[in-house]
C-alpha cells in the first residue's frame, strides 16, 4: 500500500471561497496568496483554479515558486514575496519581485539595465511586522534612492499585518495609519502604485485595510484565522483501518506506555504517522472520525502508525475509512481543531499534512 494518508482537495469550495471574498471586498482585485505549495493544496492546481474563477494575481515567497507556475502554463501576474536571490530569471519568467531593501533595489536595477529592460516591481514597508521590508521611518529617503535607480518600475507597495487577526485592533491601525502615510506620499509625488495590505484577517475585520488590492491566503483554503468563520474547507484528510486488536485491560499502547487502558478494548491501528505530518503532540489529545462517530487517539503518535481506541464502535472493521480533518455523517474536525489539539496553527496543519500526503482533486 501508498503510505501516508489520502488528501481530497475540493475545488468546488475553494472557487465558492474565493467568489465570497469578492463579494466582501466589493469586488477589488484578489492577489491569491498560494505560496508553500498553496498552504499544502497543490500550488499548480489550485493557482490555474483560481485564475479561472477570477483572480487577478498570484502571490508566491519565492522564485522557484513561480518559475513552477509560469512552467506549468499560468500567465497572470505572479508577484514574489521575499525572494532577495534574483536573478535575469525574472524576465524570462515574467514575474514581478518585491523590494524589501535598497540592496535588493541596486541589485535587481543591475540586472534590469544588464537585459536592457524595465523591471516591474513592488515594494514592502515594515510598518511593524519587524521580519521584511522597508523601516518606515526611513521610507521616504529610500524610496527616493530607489526611485532614481535605472531599470526600476513601481507598480504597487504594500505592508504586513502581525495582529490583524486579534480582537485588538489597535496595533493593526497603527500599522495601517503608517502605511497610508507612505501611500500619501507617493500621492503627493505623482505617483499612484497599487496599495495592496490585507491579509485573510483583515478581509474579514479591517474593510479599512481593503485600499486597491486585497491579499488572501489561509481564507481561500477555507480555514479563518480569527475564529469568525467564512467559506467552506477544501482539505479533507483520510486514512483507513489496517488492523484490529483486542486487549486486555492493563495493556499499555504504544511507546513509553503514555496510555494503558482501563478496560477489556478494541485498538484501531491506522497507516499514518509524525513522518506523514500528523503531529506527534496530539498523542492522547485528539479524535479521528470511524462510520460517522468521534474515536480517540490512544498512545503516542508513531513515525508510521498511530492508534485509536474503538472499543465503543462495535461495528468498525479493517478497511473502514478514517478522517483526520473532514465531515462524516453528522460530525466535523477541522483545520482549526486538529491544530488545537497539536498546539499549533491550522496553518502548520495544512502545509505538513498537505506537503507529505497523496492529493486527489474534486472538481
Amino acid at each position: 500500500m501508498d503510505r501516508g494518508a489520502r488528501l481530497e482537495i475540493n475545488i468546488p469550495n475553494l472557487i465558492s471561497n474565493l467568489r465570497l471574498i469578492k463579494e466582501r471586498v466589493r469586488h477589488r482585485p484578489v492577489i491569491a496568496v498560494v505560496k508553500a505549495d498553496a498552504y499544502g493544496h497543490g500550488a499548480v492546481p489550485v493557482s490555474k483554479a483560481l485564475i479561472k474563477a477570477g483572480a487577478e494575481i498570484l502571490g508566491v515567497a519565492f522564485l522557484s515558486e513561480a518559475i513552477e507556475l509560469r512552467e506549468s502554463g499560468i500567465n497572470s501576474p505572479i508577484i514574489v514575496f521575499f525572494d532577495s536571490d534574483i536573478t535575469e530569471e525574472v524576465f524570462r519568467y515574467n514575474i514581478t519581485p518585491v523590494i524589501s531593501s535598497l540592496k535588493i533595489a541596486k541589485r535587481l536595477s543591475s540586472v534590469a539595465e544588464k537585459q536592457g529592460k524595465q523591471l516591474t516591481v513592488h515594494l514592502n514597508f515594515d510598518t511593524g511586522m519587524g521580519r521584511m521590508g522597508i523601516d518606515f521611518q526611513k521610507a521616504e529617503e529610500t524610496i527616493g534612492e530607489i526611485l532614481s535607480l535605472k531599470g526600476l518600475r513601481i507598480e504597487g507597495i504594500m505592508t504586513h499585518f502581525s495582529e490583524a487577526d486579534l480582537s485588538d485592533k489597535s496595533f493593526a491601525t497603527v500599522q495601517l495609519q503608517r502605511f497610508d502615510k507612505l501611500r500619501k506620499w507617493f500621492a503627493e509625488k505623482g505617483l499612484t502604485p497599487l496599495c495592496h495590505v490585507a491579509n485573510s484577517a483583515a478581509v474579514l475585520n479591517l474593510p479599512e485595510a481593503y485600499m486597491d488590492a486585497v491579499r488572501p491566503g489561509i481564507l481561500l483554503y477555507g480555514v479563518s484565522p480569527c475564529g469568525n468563520s467564512m467559506g467552506k474547507p477544501v482539505m479533507t484528510v483520510k486514512t483507513e483501518i489496517i488492523e484490529i486488536r483486542r486487549v486486555r485491560s492493563g495493556t499499555p499502547i504504544s511507546y513509553g506506555r503514555t496510555y494503558i487502558t482501563r478496560r477489556e478494548s478494541t485498538i484501531g491501528v491506522l497507516p499514518v504517522g509524525y513522518a506523514d505530518g500528523l503531529f506527534r503532540s496530539i498523542s492522547n489529545r485528539s479524535e479521528v472520525l470511524v462510520r460517522g462517530k468521534r474515536v480517540p487517539v490512544v498512545g503516542r503518535v508513531c513515525m508510521d502508525l498511530t492508534m485509536v481506541d474503538l472499543t465503543d464502535l462495535a461495528d468498525a472493521e479493517v478497511g473502514d475509512e478514517v478522517v483526520v480533518i473532514g465531515s462524516q455523517g453528522n460530525e466535523c474536525i477541522t483545520a482549526d481543531e486538529l491544530a488545537m489539539n497539536a498546539g499549533t496553527i491550522s496553518y502548520e496543519i495544512l502545509t505538513s499534512l498537505g506537503s507529505k500526503n497523496r492529493r486527489t482533486y474534486i472538481e
